[in-house]
């Protein structure tokens, strides 16, 4: 291709000069690697069909959600009282109650308690810039498959755990899997979505953080409570392992800010959403590092792409809300069952914080997208909305355990909530819209 001429050039040639006629066996060659091209045309052509007519963005949407989900329903469960459940108690006279749960089966204090709540931040905080850099040279779905797979693995370890160092590693190892996922959904959503509903996809997609999390409370107390709280972590790897499955299986697929080095081309409709693994594999052969002999090492791009983070004022500022945010949001939703079992004497703890959750997290991230949506998506209003709605939700979730009646704090901690979720829209726009 390139080299020989096409079939009608070689017949003009042959009329202009008699010497041409050694034209004619390449005349016929040509036109046989003309047909052999147009066979391969049309099974090349005819092969990929069937992969991009259903893995379409709305489809993958709801894949990335279910996963979310489930990464969610881990946080909840772990946090409930059947599955975390309650330290060993001795009265003075020197009887001592088992307790239940982790705490009980471990005799854990709640510095320890609260040390497996946060021991996944450790490997996600890890692993989450190494995913994110070497989805510019590796399919993003192989490494989500092996994310998850190492999540599938470490929430059943966290089910056959023996002490407290054993189900705190596999913690580690959760949140690990977790950075495969998280860092590499948000870009696809952002790219695939509608113009006109970016934020509201995004609202879909952190929407299964508070209903995971308040899926997670029930589901815990469920299971805790009837089969015991290893069983939880055992249902949760069931439930993940399909989705590893798949991310080896799914044909790669191009991501925004992930895409290989020379590719531009975006992907917006069914049929464009897949590329063939041939054109994965010949940008794998060209990485970024080979396009200057300063910058030798894998090491060093990762270092000049975190200082141009750094750089970004916007972005800086918006990531240390987000840490001051998440460290409430932490708070509440870990020792929340708790406070309400010792606080207001609930019996259901799990069951009531699960309903104000997801009542709460559905309405409020919804709602947040779907307003910024209609003020028009840009920074400056996201940060206007997400400077009201943190205020005035942080003054309803302090007020709401002010009051020792209970329905005063239902009431009040609902509304708290709603506003607090109403900011994961905006938040996550402005993080992908900075950089």
């Amino acid at each position: 291709m390139g080299v020989e001429p096409p079939p009608d050039t070689a017949v003009h040639n042959q009329e202009s000069d008699p010497a041409a006629a050694v034209v004619v066996p390449v005349e016929k060659e040509t036109e046989t690697e003309t047909e052999t091209k147009s066979d391969m045309a049309k099974t090349s052509t005819s092969l990929p069909q069937p992969a991009p007519s259903w893995f379409t963005p709305k489809r993958l949407l709801v894949i990335f959600c279910v996963i979310n989900m489930i990464n969610y329903v881990d946080r909840g469960a772990i946090a409930s009282n059947g599955v975390n459940g309650s330290p060993r108690v001795c009265t003075k006279t020197g009887v001592c109650s088992h307790g239940s749960g982790i705490q009980g089966d471990f005799n854990l204090s709640n510095f320890k308690d609260g040390v497996i709540s946060s021991a996944f931040m450790v490997g996600l905080l890890v692993a989450s810039p190494i995913f994110a850099s070497l989805a510019k040279s590796i399919n993003p779905f192989r490494l989500i498959g092996v994310g998850l797979s190492v999540w599938t693995f470490a929430a059943a370890g966290c089910g056959i755990s023996i002490d407290f160092w054993s189900i705190t590693i596999c913690r580690m190892l959760v949140g690990v899997g977790e950075a495969s996922f998280i860092s590499l959904a948000a870009p696809f959503i952002d790219d695939n979505a509608p113009v006109t509903q970016r934020t509201a996809w995004l609202g879909i997609f952190y929407m299964c953080i508070p209903t995971g999390i308040a899926l997670g409370y029930v589901y815990g107390g469920w299971v805790g409570d009837g089969f015991g709280w290893r069983y939880a972590f055992f249902g949760e790897a069931i439930l993940m392992l399909p989705f590893a499955i798949l991310g080896f299986v799914m044909k790669p697929l191009q991501m925004k800010g992930f895409s290989p080095t020379g590719t531009k081309k975006s992907l917006t409709t069914p049929e464009t959403n897949v590329i063939e693994i041939e054109v994965i594999t010949n940008d794998k052969d060209v990485p970024v590092s080979k396009h200057t002999s300063k910058e030798p090492s894998r090491f060093g791009l990762f270092w000049k792409d975190i200082k141009a983070l750094l750089a970004e004022k916007i972005f800086v500022i918006n990531v240390l809300g987000y840490v001051a945010y998440n460290f409430v949001i932490g708070a509440y939703s870990y020792w929340g069952p708790k406070a309400g079992y010792s606080i207001y004497h609930m019996s259901n703890a799990d069951m009531l914080f699960g309903g104000i959750t997801i009542i709460g997290g559905i309405v409020g991230t919804l709602s947040g997208g779907f307003i910024l949506d209609y003020m028009n998506a840009t920074i400056p209003n996201a940060f206007k909305l997400l400077s009201t709605a943190t205020f005035f939700g942080a003054i309803f979730c302090f007020s709401a355990f002010c009051f020792k009646n209970l329905y005063a704090f239902i009431v009040l901690f609902l509304i708290g909530e709603i506003l607090i979720f109403a900011t994961q829209g905006p938040v996550n726009f402005v993080c992908l819209h900075t950089v």
